[in-house]
């Protein structure tokens, strides 16, 4: 009886448990999202790894439009794939057209289904983001003292990845 009370912990310390924030966030976004056309939020907050840098600074996906279709459409018919809005700023129009293609595919290949088929652009202003940290590179001293921590790796390149690895996170880390 007593095996049975733990392994089902009462219903109320199940609900308080601590929750990741990013659950949190996406449960509220995704219903203004699905106004704009977009089913959940992944597009939005990962634009930047989608994009990459540099076109994320000068484009903002603003909404998906998917196919509207008639009666005539069968049930068993593929769903044909959405139109993603994008805004980019006016002197890079061309570029991101040329890119297009591309973009489509690290969309899709992002949310694992083939949900954009085109990219629609609208020239305009695009809302500013905080630049991201740069961090410096890591000294000669850390270097050295990633590579003393992984000196009984044996395998050559998986050591020196745990060097560089160790390097930046010592480089990010307070010293004491």
């Amino acid at each position: 009886m007593l095996e049975r009370a733990m392994a089902n912990p009462p219903a109320k310390a199940r609900r308080n448990a601590p929750k990741p924030l990013a659950d949190l966030i996406g449960g509220a976004i995704d219903p203004l999202l699905a106004k704009q056309g977009f089913g959940e939020s992944d597009i939005i907050m990962s634009w930047d790894d989608i994009a990459g840098e540099r076109l994320a600074a000068v484009t903002q996906p603003l909404k998906l439009q998917w196919p509207h279709h008639g009666p005539k459409r069968s049930p068993e018919a593929a769903m044909e794939p959405a139109t993603l809005v994008l805004r980019v700023e006016g002197a890079f129009a061309i570029e991101v057209q040329h890119l297009s293609d591309l973009l489509c595919q690290r969309i899709n290949a992002r949310l694992g289904w083939r949900c954009v088929g085109r990219i629609a652009l609208r020239q305009g202003p695009v809302e500013r983001r905080a630049p991201k940290k740069r961090i410096s590179p890591p000294t000669k001293e850390v270097v050295d003292q990633a590579r003393s921590l992984s000196q009984g790796i044996e395998d050559e390149a998986l050591r020196e990845a745990l060097t560089r690895l160790g390097a930046r996170v010592l480089t990010q880390t307070p010293q004491k």
